[in-house]
């Protein structure tokens, strides 16, 4: 394999040094932006691999192991800073938030293995609604009538998604991935509220924590002994959902939770994209349809907002 040369090497790092100078100057609301894209797509992969777990485990043990490996998985981490760096300022408020995210995630694994990529993905869609409508009730963020039209539209577009799904044996589960939603919401709200006092990797260590204690009693109920693979693959899901959540909770501490939400909509396409590729699922008429409503509102509203900041 041949060297680099000392010149080589110098002219690297003197582009990475420029990457990151032009990276510290960007506006605080691309900079959430870019986190929160991030997260979304890493959080897209873990969903993919959470649901071919789901296939042959139940939710609520698959959910257990998930939040298990990402405890091992910032171990290291831990043992590096000491286990003081990781003790958070509000424990009660690391606890609510684990006890609301569990409900969360009960709701969601449940219809996980029922529900196709892209649907999942959609319905989702209405967390952004009960975040701007609690940001601004309990955070008292700016709720201009853009950001209501906006969650207004979004939400007819869930129901173009849910809508013709609600009948049959799948109807039962889009209702409890409705159901999570609001939940996730209030989860993330809560995460926005202790980033005020608790560094991100301190979030999401009690989070994974608190999720795996809530979810113990349930998971040893159902439980039947993971193959290797299976274990690979939740060591797997604990990284990505270790980066992902460190990535929008880093978005929530440089930006506003709503501002954070206009690009939510490309959730969709990673969604879509992986349920093609690995379930060979092909979106419906009335999933592309609402995604593209909700992806214009979305758009629309980041526009707007772009146009008043260079005012």
């Amino acid at each position: 394999m041949p060297k680099i040369s000392s010149p080589s090497r110098s002219l690297w790092r003197r582009r990475i040094t420029l990457l990151g100078h032009r990276a510290s100057r960007l506006d605080p609301t691309v900079k959430g932006l870019l986190w929160f894209m991030a997260g979304g797509l890493v959080l897209a992969v873990l969903n993919t691999m959470l649901r071919v777990l789901t296939l042959t485990m139940n939710p609520l043990q698959a959910q257990f192991l998930r939040y298990l490996c990402a405890i091992v998985v910032m171990l290291p981490l831990i043992a590096r800073s000491g286990v003081l760096a990781y003790r958070p300022h509000r424990m009660g408020a690391q606890f609510s938030r684990g006890a609301v995210h569990t409900v969360g995630l009960m709701l969601w694994f449940a219809a996980l293995p029922k529900i196709p990529m892209a649907d999942t993905t959609a319905i989702g869609f209405t967390q952004p609604i009960f975040i701007m409508l609690g940001a601004y009730f309990f955070f008292h963020e700016t709720m201009k009538w853009e950001r209501w039209l906006a969650a207004a539209i979004g939400f007819s577009g869930v129901l173009m998604v849910v809508g013709p799904k609600l009948s049959g044996n799948a109807g039962i589960y889009n209702l409890l991935m409705v159901a999570s939603s609001p939940m996730f919401a209030a989860s993330f709200l809560m995460t926005k509220s202790l980033t005020r006092s608790e560094r991100a990797e301190v979030i999401v260590l009690w989070q994974a924590i608190s999720v795996t204690a809530f979810s113990l009693p349930l998971a040893l109920w159902y439980w039947q002994t993971p193959s290797a693979v299976q274990w690979i693959g939740f060591f797997v899901t604990g990284v990505l959902g270790t980066l992902g959540h460190y990535c929008i909770t880093r978005a929530f501490t440089i930006t506003d939770i709503s501002s954070t939400q206009s690009v939510k909509f490309l959730d969709l396409v990673w969604a879509a994209t992986l349920g093609w590729l690995v379930f060979a699922e092909i979106p419906s008429h009335s999933t592309l349809t609402g995604g593209f409503v909700i992806s214009a509102s979305t758009v629309w509203i980041a526009w707007r907002e772009s146009r008043k900041r260079v005012r």
